[in-house]
């Protein structure tokens, strides 16, 4: 065998190996979950962009560690209005469960979300309920950084 044919060999056998490497991270990674049943709760842990139909501007959602179970906790700041609390985790359904509060003491609306496919755990959409009037309006989140 030539040099150049083993180079060849070699170049192709890294190419592959390369591409089925790539192939793999992309689908199977635990960075990359597939559904939300494979997301670790650190995984919802962050800031995250919330956009809800019929609100002005951008929100800011900041989600962190609850110290008292299994989910996140955090502040949400919508433009123009003070913070509002929020808690939550992901329900049995599989769906990201938030209740939001504007006084802590009281439920002032609920968020519940799905994964979006090939997000890797870094978007969801759904549906936000307003409590004081039961008005559904469609979400979407996206961690800050992530694709839009």
């Amino acid at each position: 065998m030539t040099r150049r044919r083993i180079a060849a060999g070699l170049l192709a056998g890294a190419c592959a190996a390369s591409a089925a490497w790539a192939q793999g991270s992309a689908d199977n990674t635990p960075d990359c979950p597939d559904s939300v049943q494979q997301l670790q709760m650190q995984a919802l842990y962050g800031t995250w962009e919330a956009r809800i139909d019929g609100q002005a501007g951008i929100a800011i959602l900041v989600l962190e560690r609850h110290p008292d179970y299994e989910g996140v906790r955090g502040q949400l700041t919508r433009p123009g209005q003070p913070p509002a609390q929020v808690a939550g985790d992901i329900d049995p359904e599989g769906l990201l469960a938030l209740d939001e509060s504007q006084d802590g003491k009281s439920i002032s609306a609920n968020w519940s979300g799905e994964l979006l496919a090939g997000s890797c755990g870094r978007a969801f959409k759904g549906t936000w309920r307003r409590g004081s009037d039961d008005s559904e309006h469609a979400f979407t989140l996206h961690k800050s950084g992530a694709w839009k």
